[in-house]
């Protein structure tokens, strides 16, 4: 893969997260008069203004229909550790450190503390590790690499009882296996169950 493409791929991915845990009331496009708190589309909006042309694209009209299913699914708002297993997935595979995937959130009017969540600690012992176990996936992910996807309720194996691989804005991230594809999966403790 060219680094181009690679580069371009990165930017991509990088804009959905950042544009996904934006609050609606925070977008250029709120901020437009194109949509409304709810990420709703105002009908009134005259459509071929140059605003309208460079903050509600298909792109943000894609984002934006997702982060409103997504709002509607029972635990919706705990997704946000899945963002922190995604931004570190982006960290690890393109070499990025958190600072830097922090300034860009910053730059973007993203508070990290917005990302921060209560973590689940059933399958956690005291010492951060995660136990050793079958679980089942609450939400849909991406597996390593990029190309893979995983659904709400695949299963993932923990072989043993291990540390945190790595951290992004405070929530812990383990490896573990994809069962059905045999691939590696970036977790939270929040996103797991038995």
């Amino acid at each position: 893969m060219g680094i181009l493409k690679r580069a371009g791929d990165l930017l991509y991915t990088f804009r959905f997260l950042t544009l996904l845990v934006t609050p609606f009331d925070k977008t250029k496009a709120f901020e437009e008069g194109i949509i409304d708190a709810d990420g709703k589309r105002i009908k009134t909006y005259k459509k071929g203004t140059e605003a309208y042309k460079e903050y509600y694209t298909p792109f943000h009209r894609l984002v934006f229909n997702v982060k409103r299913l997504m709002s509607k699914v029972p635990g919706g708002g705990s997704r946000l550790a899945s963002y922190a297993a995604a931004l570190y997935l982006i960290k690890e595979n393109y070499s990025i450190s958190e600072k830097k995937l922090l300034k860009d959130l910053q730059e973007a009017g993203i508070d990290s503390t917005d990302l921060l969540a209560e973590e689940n600690n059933w399958f956690v012992h005291e010492n951060n590790d995660l136990a050793k176990g079958l679980y089942k996936l609450k939400f849909e992910k991406i597996a390593h690499p990029f190309d893979m996807p995983v659904m709400p309720g695949d299963k993932v194996r923990v072989e043993e009882d291990i540390q945190p691989c790595g951290e992004m804005f405070g929530i812990n991230i383990y490896e573990a296996k994809h069962v059905r594809s045999n691939t590696k999966v970036y977790v939270t403790s929040m996103e797991l169950l038995r």
